[in-house]
C-alpha cells in the first residue's frame, strides 16, 4: 500500500473523473442519479468520502497506511450518503415552502434584473445550506464520529458498544472545531455553491465535497489520536 499508494489513488480519482466528465457515461450517471438516487447516493459516499480517509491517513502519517474497517465504514458513508440524499430534497423543498407562506423571502421572478436574480437565487441557496447545515450537520457529523470510533475500536480488538463509546468522545473539541468552524466556514459556503448550481452538476459538485468531507472528519479525529499519543 505504502509503494503503490499514490498511484492507486490518483489513478481512482482519474477514472471517476474520466466517467464522471466523457458525455456517454456522465449522461448515463445523470440519469442513473435520477432514477435511483440512494443507490447512488450510497455508491458515491462510500467510494469518495473513503478516498478521504485515506489520503487524510497519507497526510497524518506522512506515507500510505491501510485503513481499519474498510467495509464497515464504507457501509456508514453509504449510509449516510443516502441520508444526504434524503436530505438534500428534504430542506430545499422545506424552503420554498416557507417561502410560499411569507417564512422566508421569495425567489425574485424572471422579469427582474438579472443581477436581483441571481442575488434572489443566490439567497435561497444560502437559506437551504444554512438551515440544513445548523440543524442536520451536527447530527450527521456525529453519527459519523460514534460510528467511526466504534469501528476503530473493535478492529483494534476491543470489545465495546456504542454506548460505551460515547462518553469516550471529545465533545467539547467536536462542538468548537466541527460545529463552531468547519460548519460555518465551509459547509455552509460549500452548500450554498451546490444549491446555486443546476441539477445535474449539483448532483456532480455534492459526489465531488464528500471527498473532502471524509478527508475533513477523518483527518481531524487522526489529529487528535496522533497528538495524544505524543503526550508523556
Amino acid at each position: 500500500m505504502s509503494k503503490y499508494g499514490t498511484v492507486i489513488w490518483v489513478g481512482l480519482l482519474a477514472l471517476i473523473a474520466g466517467f464522471l466528465i466523457w458525455p456517454p457515461t456522465h449522461k448515463v450517471f445523470v440519469e442513473l442519479t435520477a432514477k435511483v438516487p440512494y443507490i447512488m447516493g450510497f455508491v458515491k459516499f462510500a467510494i469518495l468520502s473513503m478516498m478521504g480517509e485515506f489520503l487524510a491517513a497519507r497526510l497524518v502519517h506522512k506515507k500510505w497506511v491501510r485503513v481499519r474497517g474498510v467495509l464497515p465504514k464504507m457501509l456508514v458513508w453509504g449510509i449516510l450518503g443516502m441520508l444526504i440524499v434524503l436530505m438534500f430534497a428534504v430542506f430545499s423543498g422545506g424552503v420554498d415552502s416557507a417561502a410560499s407562506q411569507g417564512l422566508l423571502i421569495s425567489e425574485c421572478s424572471d422579469t427582474c434584473p438579472l443581477v436581483v436574480q441571481f442575488i434572489s437565487r443566490l439567497r435561497r441557496a444560502l437559506f437551504i445550506s444554512a438551515i440544513m447545515n445548523l440543524t442536520f450537520g451536527p447530527v450527521f457529523m456525529a453519527m459519523h464520529r460514534i460510528t467511526d470510533v466504534y469501528i476503530d475500536k473493535r478492529f483494534s480488538g476491543e470489545k465495546v458498544t456504542f454506548a460505551g463509546v460515547i462518553p469516550g468522545i471529545d465533545w467539547g473539541r467536536f462542538i468548537k472545531e466541527i460545529v463552531g468552524v468547519t460548519i460555518p466556514v465551509f459547509w455552509i459556503p460549500a452548500h450554498t455553491i451546490t444549491f446555486l448550481l443546476p441539477g445535474q452538476y449539483r448532483v456532480l459538485f455534492a459526489a465531488s465535497l464528500s471527498i473532502v468531507l471524509g478527508l475533513i472528519l477523518s483527518f481531524a479525529k487522526m489529529r487528535n489520536l496522533k497528538t495524544s499519543n505524543t503526550k508523556p
